[in-house]
């Protein structure tokens, strides 16, 4: 750990009056905008092939930068770690800093670009300020990456189920074996165990509630659905991003760029917002995505094939129904996109207080000559068109979606009532 000299107060003091008096002094506030930049970097580098580990970037880059600017502002008890800081260094170069050294740990290969951005933004910070504020930002990235390294996720795992009615199997049209088995090892970013919030039981294979599930999904989710409306398709496509190149992690992170704006927020604000809500959405997929290895309960896919297996009376099979999207290579309860909307939304509704607040994302498409936007009036009803999506994809079950949408606010709540709290002393 680094440590500073007794005498860089008096120093800095001397430093920051000769300045003053040249340029007519500095802006009064460190400048929020730095969490916005980062993040929108964050959202360029991310592949949406990062399943339920998307938003882990997300969440060690904004843990870093709020540990790195809590660490000389003050007001709250750290998330991870606080290290001593003198308090003339810049906040927002700490901020910068600590998120640079998080992506290029995680997507070196974009590190000539975010070695731009960071020397673009400590170019307008003064330079002793800077010094000192980086120093904090390397520090705090450091132990953050330590603590992160060997935590489960880069570990792969196997999972070979048996062939027994109910159970997932690989699904076409690649028949490729489950992915991210390992969530339910891997170290969680809050909760003490993946298995924290754990789903109820899902329905019976020969219950009538496991049948109306079946039936709604091989109706509204087929590929060629005489039900599913236009915009239904394309609510599918979009959180899909089957033909968008924004992502989930993308649309719900620009929602927290919004609120940051709209509410004016300081650095710290900004900071600690940022994080509440990506730790929120990385924990609560994890409780999701081990959840689906606890049930193993098979897709829509091979429920509708292979429903003459099912010992229910309400289904029928039919060999050659397939859905709208690709289905994901691992079992489906519970709802991954659900539990993610649901953990977003309620990590903003703790942070404002409140659910109505209008709010839009927007999907660009992958050729970059369209976009669409969707507004909704409140936070939930965004994580209710997230959730439905896969339902209209054929990829989800409705009582997928009603697990994770009962236990994964729970998520926010953790996180929201023992991390970051504020302090009084």
């Amino acid at each position: 750990m680094f440590k500073f000299s007794k005498a860089a107060p008096a120093l800095l003091a001397c430093a920051f009056a000769v300045h003053a008096h040249a340029t007519g002094g500095f802006r009064d506030r460190e400048d929020p905008a730095v969490t916005r930049e980062w993040n929108t970097l964050a959202e360029g580098v991310i592949p949406t092939s990062a399943g339920p580990t998307l938003p882990r970037t997300y969440a060690m880059m904004h843990i870093a930068m709020f540990d790195a600017v809590n660490s000389i502002e003050g007001g709250y008890n750290a998330y991870r770690i606080r290290i001593p800081a003198t308090r003339f260094a810049s906040s927002e170069a700490a901020a910068a800093q600590a998120a640079h050294d998080v992506l290029v740990a995680l997507w070196p290969a974009n590190t000539a670009q975010f070695d731009t951005a960071l020397n673009n933004r400590l170019a307008t910070i003064h330079p002793v300020r800077a010094q000192y504020g980086t120093q904090v930002g390397k520090e705090v990235a450091k132990k953050i990456l330590e603590w992160r390294t060997n935590d489960g996720w880069a570990t792969p795992q196997t999972y070979t189920p048996p062939a027994l009615p109910g159970l997932w199997q690989p699904t076409p049209p690649a028949n490729a074996p489950a992915a991210f088995v390992q969530a339910g090892d891997a170290k969680p970013f809050a909760l003490p165990t993946p298995y924290f919030y754990l789903p109820r039981r899902p329905p019976a294979l020969n219950s009538q509630e496991y049948a109306d599930a079946v039936n709604e999904i091989k109706a509204i989710g087929s590929l060629n659905s005489a039900v599913r409306t236009d915009e239904q398709t394309l609510s599918a496509r979009l959180w899909a991003s089957a033909g968008y190149k924004t992502n989930w992690g993308g649309a719900w992170n620009q929602v927290a760029r919004f609120m940051t704006l709209r509410n004016n927020l300081s650095l710290i604000e900004s900071a600690r917002l940022f994080a509440l809500v990506n730790v929120a959405m990385q924990d609560g997929v994890q409780t999701a995505q081990a959840s689906k290895f606890v049930y193993q309960v098979w897709r829509p896919v091979t429920a509708i094939q292979r429903a003459g297996e099912d010992m229910n009376a309400g289904t029928e099979a039919d060999p050659a129904w397939m859905p709208l999207l690709t289905t994901p290579p691992y079992p489906s309860y519970s709802g991954n996109m659900a539990c993610i909307g649901a953990s977003a939304a309620r990590a903003f509704q703790l942070y404002f207080g409140t659910n109505d607040i209008l709010v839009s994302a927007q999907w660009d498409s992958t050729d970059g000559i369209n976009s669409v936007v969707r507004s909704f009036p409140g936070f939930w009803q965004m994580a209710e068109h997230q959730a439905a999506s896969r339902e209209y994809g054929g990829i989800h079950f409705h009582f997928d979606t009603t697990a994770s949408q009962e236990v994964c606010p729970r998520v926010a709540n953790y996180v929201y009532t023992n991390f970051m709290r504020p302090r009084f002393d």
